[in-house]
């Protein structure tokens, strides 16, 4: 099974570099496309997509998570960080372990 990802310009590029294949959304109609073509490969484990992205494709994204079994949909703040009410990386760390950590 492999990754991909579906996100900004930035965030694309970074995990190219990582060998994981991405795709640009600077749109909504974008973001549904590339989900779209991205779920539909048979080797697709995960997708990795930016709050934002997943923001503006809200009903497809839960549409996926609840009537597929694969693949799993993992969002990601993007470069400007957790969206609104949301919690970061570290807060849920945080409540994991139990602990501060950094």
């Amino acid at each position: 099974m492999k990754f991909y990802c579906i996100a900004d310009e930035d965030t694309v590029r970074g995990f190219q570099l990582a060998g994981i294949g991405a795709q640009v959304a600077a749109t909504a109609e974008e973001a549904r496309i590339a989900i779209d073509e991205v779920a539909a490969q048979p080797d697709c484990g995960i997708i990795i997509i930016t709050e934002k992205v997943a923001a503006w494709i809200r009903p497809q994204v839960e549409m996926i998570r609840l009537e597929r079994e694969h693949p799993l949909i993992v969002e990601i703040p993007g470069p400007e960080g957790p969206l609104s009410g949301r919690k970061s990386l570290r807060e849920f760390v945080q409540e994991a372990v139990g602990m501060s950590v950094g």
